[in-house]
């Protein structure tokens, strides 16, 4: 048994191919650009392991030079230690202020020691993590950290803050990681949380960001007056200033080694955190002109785009051949093919398009090649309709019309040739 196929019956198109990568692709741009966010954030935060973290010798965005000068033009004696034995007994002599910029990076067996210093003697510690609030036995806990430090007023979260160092400085940017008290313990708190005193024999007060210390932050709102209000005074200030992780204090009395770091008071800094002393200047490159975040942004920005491109070039393959929508008529085309040559003036290449079609037709009727030229052209046409040579010459290879009137006239004429010689044409589908 053999099927026929019915030429009436309409064909059902092929079903929609689902492209899934319209949806995929918006979505990868949205995951990458959150990727290469957290990627760059996680950059530009300051690391308490990098070296020159809050080093009063270290001269880059993360250092503390600008702060140590602006406590010693205070009056403030400023005591350097790299090594946390030297640092505990410079502060056991007498009521000082002990800086530690990097409590992580202190021996468990140094922070159950920090609380051994004279009565009225201050410590500051910054952004200390839970490890070190409870060896040190302090009322405290962590209880939550910003995305990034804001810039606050000592009594944002309503309460007033008894620190008169917090409230001469003002706006400062102090909330990052925030802290609370441990079992209704009272304690002194600021900033919603971001600074915390404990007011013991020994004065600990904690502050959750390192923004008011550092020399690229300094100098914004109160950032200033809040650093050397909590580590300026009548006291002498030692500054812990590690390199590395510190190892268990050994020997009697914590002395350490002869090798280790030393304290130098006012002196001149030695150069093992890379001071400009044993470093040859060098100019400002293109990349410190801007801050870190710009290039960032620039990147991001970069990323977006190419991915912009890549979705709306949307194949990535050869052209593949698809149904038409609709059906568009031959004549539809070419009144829309006249309408652009007349729209941009075309006279030229219409009469080029009118003459090079009747010769497609002429031709083979006479069987003359597409080669032939013009003249014998002109005379096989003309001896075939009884027509003159010059004027089947003038109409098939003539100059090109200037007026609408003359390509009228001209388009006319080819009409009536054809037909001539081309006694029965083929009109073609008129769809």
């Amino acid at each position: 048994m053999t099927a026929t196929l019915d030429p009436t019956r309409p064909v059902a198109p092929p079903p929609p191919r689902r492209r899934w990568h319209r949806a995929l692709i918006p979505l990868g741009l949205a995951v990458l650009l959150i990727a290469a966010t957290l990627v760059f954030h996680a950059v530009d935060q300051p690391d308490p392991t990098d070296r020159g973290f809050l080093s009063p010798v270290a001269t880059g965005d993360d250092g503390g030079s600008r702060l140590a000068a602006a406590l010693r033009e205070q009056g403030v004696t400023v005591r350097r230690e790299t090594d946390p034995g030297r640092a505990l007994v410079a502060a056991s002599s007498s009521p000082t202020t002990l800086f530690v910029p990097a409590p992580e990076l202190l021996h468990p067996a140094t922070v159950a020691a920090l609380t051994d210093l004279p009565v009225g003697s201050r410590l500051v510690l910054v952004d200390p993590p839970r490890r070190v609030l409870e060896q040190l036995d302090l009322p405290l806990l962590p209880t939550g950290a910003r995305w990034a430090t804001r810039a606050t007023t000592p009594d944002a979260d309503g309460h007033p803050c008894p620190l008169a160092e917090a409230t001469r400085a003002g706006t400062a940017a102090a909330e990052r990681q925030r802290y609370a008290a441990r079992d209704a313990t009272p304690v002194d708190r600021c900033y919603s949380g971001g600074l915390v005193r404990v007011p013991w024999p020994v004065e600990v007060v904690v502050i959750g960001a390192s923004d008011p210390f550092r020399d690229e932050r300094i100098d914004e709102w109160g950032n200033l007056a809040l650093a050397t209000g909590l580590l300026g005074g009548t006291r002498p200030l030692v500054w812990l200033d590690l390199p590395a992780p510190a190892p268990a204090p050994t020997g009697p009395g914590w002395s350490p080694s002869p090798t280790a770091g030393h304290g130098n008071g006012n002196d001149a800094p030695p150069r093992d955190r890379g001071s400009s002393d044993d470093r040859p200047a060098r100019p400002n490159p293109l990349w410190d002109a801007f801050p870190t975040w710009f290039w960032a942004l620039l990147v991001q920005l970069a990323l977006a785009g190419l991915l912009v491109v890549l979705w709306r070039a949307r194949r990535l393959g050869p052209p593949v051949p698809e149904p038409l929508p609709v059906t568009v008529h031959s004549a539809e085309t070419v009144l829309g093919r006249a309408r652009l040559y007349r729209r941009a003036g075309a006279l030229g290449p219409t009469a080029e398009t009118l003459r090079a079609a009747a010769l497609d037709r002429l031709l083979p009727r006479l069987n003359l090649p597409p080669d032939t030229p013009p003249a014998e052209v002109a005379a096989r046409v003309a001896a075939y309709v009884g027509a003159d040579p010059e004027r089947v010459a003038e109409l098939l290879h003539g100059a090109d019309p200037t007026t609408d009137q003359e390509l009228l006239e001209l388009a006319r004429d080819l009409d009536t040739l054809t037909r001539t010689v081309v006694a029965h044409p083929t009109e073609g589908d008129p769809r």
